[in-house]
């Protein structure tokens, strides 16, 4: 029997550690600018053409390659960041894998102009899927400028399972950010289709946090610092007020390289244990600076899981230090709501004498009198009074079980067959089956008809707001609205973008209350910038589901039967009552055979 094992081909080699490095367009953009980094550039821009599927281009001003290094740059692990496997553990650089460039290579077009101060001309070097097409001498600036065309162009499989350009952006920005905050010595400017999305000059870290997510979030930032032998710790936590429904503005870095850590986030929501409330996050871009030789970071091929030595004592150090500074900074509660004011002594007590207290009597209260006693019945009769309707009233709106299980009758005869348990069903019955229906998924489908009816009639009612509402929009957002706007006008915004960064909203629907604007747009543009599939759904469509999401009744909410018997009328009002714009199932029914069924012998 002949051998059956052979080395694989170098372009087949390249193209299978193309699929552990270069996942999508934002692991090319991650690995560019790290390179740029590694390279001391001063000033690094990003170019990016179809939320980088047609082009990705970063352009340096580093110390550039020479002929030789330019070529043996693309090979695979080929780098200039460690010699010996002890290297490893002494790691201050980013790209160091060795694996980047060829792997990006393997998948593309690329096109390289590189150039170092002491050479009088540039090599421009070009491949095609990891084939060098060609190289030359040219005119060029110190630096590198390297272009990533037609990502995929020769994987067709890899290239239908990127998501729609909203979705890849999104990514690529979130690796701009964290590279841009990384690094705020740095100028960083970022183009998209021609249009400028950032422009982040050379600044402090506070300075680059407000560059990037808007100048307001300044007053919202509490400094975090501490030293130990273990870790210093240094960065900002966003205030309690500040927290959101969404999971954004994390950052953590490790010797300024961006990590993701379970175990550190959970860290840190043990630090606002309290502070903050279910549901929502906490902010934080903390930079935490460790012996190299105390963490693993090439445990992962993005190399964004750190493996720690003392990941104990650093959970606890860092808990402990965020604690420290939102108490320092007075945001942790200091209120005491067992205390009695009036027991505070004044500053001077010691050399002022308390005043006696002085008592009160109306000396001509005769409680046997007729008109005493006239008097006090009339003030005490209504208290007892409203107490008897108000327990009557909890009684008729919150039967029992089993009163409320009424075979053969119609759910929509009479408030008393319907009622609501745990805060997230409504149970009825309907002909001769239990009805249960989960409250919020109904409200789901229930606006989610009403916003597709608002699209296509063009009459949703709008209310003004007496003073503009400013919301600051971050980099994705601002494409998020230009690609929603005329849909947003059209269910009952007014709205228009003020000092390129501020969106000032005039009016809103009637359906939106004017204190829930910021957290509606918070969620709102949050489930946009999700991974939805692209070319799935219309504009209108995304735009309806994601607004039903956010506005729809919450589970845990307690409702009013009157509100109940509403959303029940209005759900088998709809032209889908069976699922919600998610596809899932609202409400389940039991015949009363079935229910017999599991009390039979």
């Amino acid at each position: 029997m002949s051998d059956i094992i052979t080395l694989l081909p170098d372009h087949v080699a390249n193209q299978i550690a193309a699929g552990e490095v270069v996942q999508r367009p934002a692991s090319v953009v991650k690995e560019l600018l790290e390179n740029a980094i590694d390279a001391k550039a001063s000033k690094v821009q990003l170019i990016i053409k179809e939320a980088g599927k047609v082009l990705i281009q970063v352009i340096d001003d580093g110390i550039g390659m020479s002929e030789t290094d330019a070529r043996m740059a693309f090979e695979r692990h080929a780098t200039s960041k460690i010699n010996t496997a002890n290297d490893l553990f002494a790691l201050h650089t980013k790209g160091f894998r060795g694996e980047a460039l060829a792997s990006i290579a393997a998948v593309a077009k690329v096109e390289l102009l590189t150039r170092r101060s002491a050479d009088e001309l540039a090599t421009k070097l070009t491949l095609s899927g990891s084939e060098v097409v060609g190289q030359e001498p040219t005119v060029g600036p110190v630096g590198s400028a390297l272009s990533v065309s037609n990502l995929f162009f020769n994987v067709p499989a890899r290239r239908n399972f990127l998501k729609s350009n909203t979705v890849e952006l999104r990514h690529i920005i979130d690796e701009f950010h964290r590279v841009a905050l990384a690094h705020p010595d740095i100028a960083f400017t970022l183009y998209q289709g021609g249009n400028e999305i950032f422009d982040l000059p050379v600044d402090n870290l506070r300075k680059r946090i407000g560059h990037i997510f808007g100048n307001k979030i300044d007053d919202k930032l509490v400094p975090v610092q501490e030293k130990t032998p273990v870790v210093e710790i240094q960065g900002f936590v966003l205030k309690p007020a500040a927290a959101k429904r969404t999971r954004g503005q994390q950052f953590f870095f490790v010797n300024n390289r961006f990590i993701k850590s379970p175990f550190l986030h959970h860290a840190v929501m043990q630090a606002f244990e309290g502070l903050i409330g279910p549901g929502t996050y906490p902010g934080y871009f903390l930079f935490m600076t460790l012996d190299p030789k105390s963490i693993d970071i090439n445990i992962h091929p993005t190399k964004t899981e750190v493996k720690f030595e003392e990941e104990q004592s650093l959970y606890a150090i860092l808990k402990s230090s965020i604690k420290h500074s939102l108490g320092m900074f007075q945001i942790s509660p200091t209120l005491d709501f067992e205390r009695d004011p009036n027991l505070d002594l004044p500053y001077k007590s010691n050399t002022v004498s308390p005043p006696a207290p002085r008592v009160e009597v109306d000396r001509s209260f005769n409680p046997f009198k007729e008109k005493a006693v006239q008097k006090f019945s009339s003030k005490v009769a209504p208290a007892w009074e409203g107490l008897y309707q108000d327990t009557a009233h909890e009684q008729e709106s919150s039967p029992s079980l089993m009163s409320k299980m009424n075979f053969g009758e119609d759910l929509t005869h009479g408030v008393n067959k319907i009622f609501q348990i745990m805060n997230r069903f409504v149970i009825s019955s309907s002909g001769s089956a239990l009805l249960i229906v989960d409250q919020s998924k109904a409200h789901q489908r229930i606006l989610y008809e009403q916003f597709l009816a608002n699209f296509t009639q063009q009459n949703a009612v709008s209310q003004q707001l007496l003073f503009p509402v400013v919301y600051p929009l971050e980099g994705l957002q601002i494409g998020l609205y230009k690609e929603f706007e005329e849909i947003l006008v059209a269910i009952g915004f007014q709205l228009s973008i003020e000092n390129k960064t501020e969106l000032h909203i005039k009016a809103i629907p009637s359906f939106c209350q004017e204190k829930e604007i910021s957290t509606l747009l918070d969620e709102l543009f949050s489930e946009l910038a999700g991974d939805t599939p692209k070319d799935s759904f219309s504009q209108s469509d995304i735009l309806a589901k994601s607004l039903s999401k956010s506005l729809c009744i919450k589970t845990g909410k307690p409702l009013k039967v009157e509100e109940q018997q509403q959303l029940l009328d209005d759900l088998f009002a709809c032209k889908d009552p069976q699922v919600s714009p998610f596809n899932q199932q609202i409400f389940v029914s039991l015949t009363k055979e079935e229910l017999e069924q599991k009390f039979s012998l």
